[in-house]
């Protein structure tokens, strides 16, 4: 993943592309990405699917995490914790990330998740593993 992630990264994120994820916003050390609901997207009590607002969160803070590193180094989930607070049926998600604290190895970040009417949904911190990319390209 570039350290530069465009806001249509068709391609740079299989998965985030897969449920429809599209990033609105990345400066140094945040970002904001958005998921419109659909029925794809529920769970079996049609309410938004927990992985997906977890995606949302893990993608969000990688691309912040990203905004910080150079060329060569690569960043990884090392942990997430987050607290969902509504469901939500319909409308778009948005998820606004920032950057708490980087060190040389570990980054601490917060993300919040807001439904259409700016309801907070869930509430996530993450901490990232920081390291240079062991790939050596021609």
């Amino acid at each position: 993943m570039p350290n530069k992630t465009p806001n249509q990264s068709k391609g740079i994120n299989p998965f985030g592309d897969l449920i429809g994820l599209e990033f609105t916003k990345l400066e140094k050390g945040a970002s904001q990405c958005k998921l419109k609901i659909s029925e794809n997207l529920l769970n079996p009590h049609k309410v938004m699917h927990g992985g997906a607002i977890y995606t949302m969160t893990d993608t969000g803070m990688g691309a912040a995490v990203y905004s910080y590193l150079d060329e060569k180094e690569l960043c990884s989930s090392l942990e997430i914790k987050i607290s969902y607070l509504k469901s939500v049926k319909s409308g778009i998600l948005t998820c606004d990330t920032k950057m708490i604290h980087k060190g040389k190895h570990v980054a601490f970040l917060e993300s919040v998740v807001k439904d259409s009417n700016e309801q907070l949904v869930a509430t996530a911190t993450g901490t990232f593993y920081l390291f240079k990319s062991l790939k050596t390209d021609p």
